[in-house]
């Protein structure tokens, strides 16, 4: 299983050890928003940069960008979740992943969090 990354935008990320990324929205993302209703994620062959809004979430309480927590191109999206956004409010960390990315650079995933730094950051919050 890869090793999971986090940022401080609360997305999640997940990298095979081809170079590809699994993005998605963590646990204390998806609680924030409540209840989702609609999500919009980025077009394969879309490159994106580091903090780039590339994908929304929207609840019945907001709208919310996600942002690229690494640079790459976009080589897939979770086609389940457009038709089931509220994937994301019951399994946010598995099967409610967004969006894959063909990383830039991959050594660039020393530059987020572990699980551990990311629930101390989250405790931060409170």
């Amino acid at each position: 299983m890869p090793q999971i990354y986090f940022s401080y935008d609360h997305e999640w990320i997940a990298v095979d050890d081809d170079g590809v990324a699994t993005i998605g929205i963590t646990d204390h993302a998806q609680q924030a928003l409540g209840d989702i209703v609609f999500v919009e994620l980025p077009d394969s062959g879309r490159e994106v940069a580091v903090g780039e809004a590339c994908a929304v979430v929207e609840s019945v309480k907001a709208a919310s960008d996600v942002y690229a927590p690494l640079a790459g191109v976009v080589v897939g999206y979770n086609d389940a979740i457009i038709s089931q956004p509220a994937l994301l409010n019951r399994e946010p960390m598995t099967g409610a992943w967004l969006f894959k990315l063909r990383l830039a650079d991959v050594d660039a995933v020393k530059r987020l969090m572990d699980m551990a730094a990311y629930e101390a950051f989250v405790g931060t919050l409170a």
